[in-house]
């Protein structure tokens, strides 16, 4: 991007808030994944980078996690600032007080409020409430912190990202919903296999859609994994019962049993099909293990890049 528009996209991106990726036009999701690159190359290369110097990031959990935690830590604490780790037994919250009074409260303690969570209306309310950037660490109904990560991760592989081909194989869950949104912006073709019933939300898609037609992109949603995958350039599965919905780990089991991801329906995409899992991963149920661990496989890349994206996110928004 030419140096005037970065600096333009800078300042309208300055005290925003990341809930999804539908809130973000397609050249600011581009400059967010430009400058995850730098910041991961700045760091490759010993350059200190610290913009939030004195700043601090609130991190709230309803939900654990390995990535999301140590990754914004640590990102927070190479851009110069201090992450705060709240658990929801930490908070009030956990005892009853409002959504509405925690954001006000923490807004004056805070720079920024980042929050895993199971509703994604929790995070809408403290967004509300708050008067510092809220981040979207995760929800039931999107994670677009790994989405940009692994935007950035297929940008960094291929070179390029609009007219490629992204084939989802698996439940329609939150995870594709922000792999449908980052795709219906950057112009990126997605196909999502998905057993009936477990299809991508009605209104997710419809906006998903929309933003397609204007990039000129392409939204498939079937029930055949060997038709999504067709020609792909990449190749994407999660788990299929995601976290809240393990007690439907064997009904899932049952209706997900010709929706893995081998070495039989990774023939039908291109050679150089890369492989993505957003981890934690069951070797064995929805990927083989001869495809996770091969080398398609850019699992841990995409890991790593969560750093580098929220990173980027942490250092336009607060």
């Amino acid at each position: 991007m030419a140096g005037t528009v970065q600096q333009d996209l800078a300042v309208q991106l300055r005290g925003r808030d990341f809930i999804g990726l539908v809130d973000y036009a397609p050249e600011e999701i581009q400059y967010l994944i430009e400058l995850a690159v730098e910041l991961k190359r700045k760091h490759k290369a010993g350059e200190a980078y610290q913009p939030l110097k004195g700043k601090t990031l609130g991190m709230i959990f309803e939900k654990s996690s390995t990535r999301t935690r140590v990754s914004f830590e640590v990102g927070m604490y190479q851009l110069g600032g201090h992450a705060l780790f709240l658990s929801k037994n930490d908070l009030q919250i956990g005892r009853g007080e409002s959504i509405h009074d925690t954001a006000q409260t923490l807004s004056r303690y805070l720079d920024g409020i980042m929050i895993r969570t199971f509703a994604h209306r929790t995070v809408i309310e403290l967004a509300r409430a708050a008067t510092v950037p809220v981040i979207n660490g995760l929800t039931d109904l999107s994670h677009p912190c790994q989405a940009l990560a692994d935007y950035q991760t297929i940008y960094e592989k291929k070179g390029r990202l609009q007219g490629l081909k992204v084939a989802y194989i698996g439940d329609g869950n939150n995870m594709v919903h922000s792999l449908l949104m980052g795709a219906a912006k950057l112009g990126v073709n997605f196909a999502v296999a998905t057993p009936e019933g477990y299809e991508p939300d009605e209104e997710v898609l419809r906006q998903c859609k929309e933003s397609a037609a204007k990039a000129g992109a392409t939204i498939y949603v079937g029930a055949d994994p060997k038709e999504a995958v067709a020609d792909a350039d990449v190749i994407y599965t999660d788990v299929w019962a995601s976290m809240g919905f393990e007690a439907e780990q064997r009904e899932r089991e049952i209706a997900f049993k010709n929706y893995q991801v081998n070495d039989e329906l990774v023939k039908y995409a291109k050679k150089d099909f890369l492989f993505m899992h957003c981890l934690p991963a069951h070797r064995g149920e929805e990927v083989s293990e001869g495809v996770i661990d091969g080398p398609n496989s850019v699992i841990f890349d995409q890991a790593e890049n969560r750093l580098h994206a929220q990173k980027a996110v942490m250092a336009a928004i607060l």
